[in-house]
């Protein structure tokens, strides 16, 4: 799969009841989804990549909407974030598939930026 640098990539909700979750964005869009174990699913289908996460325990709250953007260079991106003023919510993590950090923009509003690990 091909990522385009310094773009919106993938949007994640907040997630408490997968089954239900799932059932509800079938039915009613249509979406596709694949299960990443019992907290976690991603969503096509949708005019953009998404997942509803509940690995975090992360409170549904509005607005519930993590904003994710794509980064060929992470390491590059956290120190471009930090020079810029804004606050580390979260350093860098592993995910299956990749690593990212969490930060706040200057209204307080959650994003994050991804990369992939090579295999």
């Amino acid at each position: 799969m091909s990522h385009k640098n310094k773009t919106i990539n993938y949007i994640e909700f907040p997630l408490t009841d997968p089954a239900a979750t799932k059932q509800f964005y079938e039915t009613l869009f249509g979406w596709e989804f694949q299960e990443w174990g019992p907290k976690y699913l991603s969503f096509s289908s949708a005019g953009i990549d998404g997942g509803f996460n509940g690995e975090d325990k992360t409170p549904v709250q509005n607005p519930g909407v993590l904003v994710i953007l794509f980064s060929d260079d992470l390491e590059a991106s956290l120190a471009s974030v930090k020079e810029v003023g804004a606050s580390i919510l979260r350093d860098i993590y592993s995910f299956p598939g990749g690593q990212r950090f969490h930060f706040a923009d200057p209204n307080g509003n959650e994003l994050a930026i991804w990369a992939e690990v090579a295999e």
